[in-house]
């Protein structure tokens, strides 16, 4: 994978295990605490750079998280391909932990309300909000 990944742990620190982004800009960071996944990607969301997520997804899900949320908020373009990723990251999480999506503006919000994404996940305009909902449930 080309992306930073950086994990936090229950204690807060980090350790950086792939420095740097790739050469497009695209970058995944991956944040744990309390067993809440939270992978943070930033820059263009396409079919070049949508392997890189759905690599980075697969490799969480096998450390059996209670929730996943993916934070969009950074993501400067998203295409088709992103939009994959994600409703299948949610089709097979399926009931083994709660999926939410982070997504604000019209660059990425707006697309995932256009076809409909909004409909089957669960999708917040701020990460504070996604993490509060996943506390609650």
């Amino acid at each position: 994978m080309n992306g930073v990944v950086e994990q936090m742990n229950d204690d807060d620190s980090a350790s950086n295990l792939d420095p740097g982004t790739g050469a497009d800009g695209f970058a995944v960071t991956v944040n744990v605490r309390d067993n809440i996944f939270v992978l943070g990607v930033s820059g263009t969301l396409d079919m070049v750079t949508a392997p890189r997520l759905t690599d980075s997804i697969q490799q969480e899900l096998r450390k059996r998280p209670a929730v996943v949320i993916v934070d969009l908020t950074e993501v400067e373009f998203l295409a088709s391909a992103g939009m994959t990723v994600l409703l299948t990251a949610h089709q097979q999480i399926g009931d083994t932990a709660q999926f939410a999506v982070v997504a604000d503006g019209p660059a990425v919000a707006r697309p995932l309300r256009l076809i409909g994404l909004d409909k089957l996940v669960t999708i917040h305009t701020t990460l504070d909000a996604a993490l509060q909902a996943s506390s609650e449930a």
